[in-house]
């Protein structure tokens, strides 16, 4: 996408992650939460997920933030410290026009550096945007939670996806 640069976040994107991630909160089913974390914790959560060397980008157009995407460990188990879980979100008037891509392309990118060799995608309300992404960007199938939320007066679904950072596939399952 042109003009959009890929950045590693700071504390001080806060204010612009919290409103994209609120947005969704109030206006979507992909996060089951019923309210965002604060400003402050958004800032922590930054400094947290980049203070253990994982990666925490934005999109930005000059000044402006576009979405945000970032990858944690998928569990705390020491079992599963090769496996990240991503989380990504691109502000409302950003929507389509390739943020979304962008900023998971680096993502997978940055997650392998870290020494990540599973990446999983763990969507809620089964958004078809974030399924269309994920799946274009090579995430498979890997299950899908019946019924396990509720919001907006409806049951909803949880879609899991799995990219390989490995390259090597997972053969003939």
């Amino acid at each position: 996408m042109p003009d959009v640069a890929i950045r590693p976040a700071h504390p001080g994107d806060a204010r612009a992650v919290c409103a994209i991630y609120d947005y969704h909160v109030a206006h979507g089913t992909a996060s089951f939460d019923s309210e965002g974390p604060s400003e402050a914790e958004w800032a922590g959560k930054i400094a947290d997920i980049t203070g253990q060397g994982w990666p925490f980008l934005v999109a930005e157009r000059g000044r402006e933030l576009l979405g945000y995407a970032y990858a944690t460990q998928f569990r705390p188990r020491a079992a599963y410290a090769r496996t990240c879980e991503n989380s990504i979100y691109v502000a409302d008037a950003a929507r389509g026009v390739g943020v979304g891509t962008a900023l998971l392309g680096n993502l997978i990118d940055r997650a392998r550096e870290c020494g990540f060799e599973q990446m999983i995608a763990v969507i809620g309300g089964g958004e078809p945007a974030s399924v269309a992404l994920h799946g274009k960007l090579g995430f498979v199938h890997a299950g899908r939670m019946r019924n396990v939320g509720f919001k907006f007066g409806r049951r909803l679904d949880t879609v899991y996806m799995q990219y390989d950072l490995t390259g090597e596939g997972w053969g003939n399952e």
